[in-house]
C-alpha cells in the first residue's frame, strides 16, 4: 500500500458514516498511528487522554497527539461507547469491549471487520510506519508509538530514510 493509497484509506473512514465508530476508529489506528489489532485490542479507555482541546493516545512515552479529525471520532466513539458495549460487559476499561465479561474484543474479530471495510490491516501499518520513519529519527517514532528502536531503525534504512545519523539524546554536554 503506498502512500497515497494509505491516505486515501483514511480519508474515506473518516468521511464514511454508515460504518461502525469501533470499526473507524481501528482503521485510524491502524493507518495513522501503526498500530497492530492485538495492541488495540488491549488499549483501554483511559488510554485516551484529554487535555482541553487536545487528545492524545497512550501509545509510547510521551503520549501521541491525534489530529483534529480523528480526535473529533475518537471522542464520538467514546461517548458512544457505554451504549454500544453488550449488556455481560458494560463496566469494561477496555476501548474495544468484547462479549466476553471483562475482556476486549478478539483481534481476529477486528481484523475482519477492517478487512471488510476494505483496510489491508498489514500493508496499512508498514506504510504507515514507513512515511513516519521519513518525517522524523525512528528512535523518536519507536517511543512515541511503543515500538522497539532496533524495529523502527531498520525499517528507516529500508525506507532511505534521512536520519541514519541522528543520535538520539541530550547534545549539550
Amino acid at each position: 500500500m503506498g502512500q497515497n493509497q494509505r491516505v486515501a484509506a483514511l480519508q474515506r473512514v473518516l468521511a464514511d458514516g454508515s460504518t461502525s465508530l469501533r470499526v473507524r476508529v481501528a482503521a485510524c489506528l491502524v493507518l495513522l498511528f501503526a498500530q497492530p489489532v492485538s495492541r488495540i485490542v488491549r488499549m483501554t479507555a483511559d488510554d485516551v487522554l484529554r487535555d482541553g482541546q487536545h487528545v492524545a493516545l497512550r501509545l509510547g512515552d510521551p503520549p501521541t497527539p491525534v489530529p483534529e479529525l480523528v480526535a473529533d471520532l475518537l471522542l464520538d466513539y467514546l461517548r458512544a461507547l457505554p451504549a454500544g458495549t453488550p449488556a455481560i460487559n458494560q463496566n469494561s476499561p477496555w476501548l474495544f469491549p468484547g462479549r466476553r465479561a471483562s475482556q476486549p474484543i478478539y483481534p481476529a474479530t477486528l481484523r475482519d471487520a477492517l478487512r471488510e471495510l476494505g483496510i489491508p490491516v498489514e500493508k496499512g501499518r508498514t506504510s504507515a510506519i514507513r512515511q513516519l520513519v521519513v518525517q522524523a529519527p525512528a528512535p523518536v517514532i519507536a517511543q512515541a508509538l511503543g515500538y522497539h528502536n532496533k524495529s523502527t531503525t531498520r525499517i528507516a534504512t529500508e525506507a532511505g530514510a534521512p536520519w541514519k545519523n541522528y543520535a538520539p539524546g541530550n547534545h549539550n554536554r
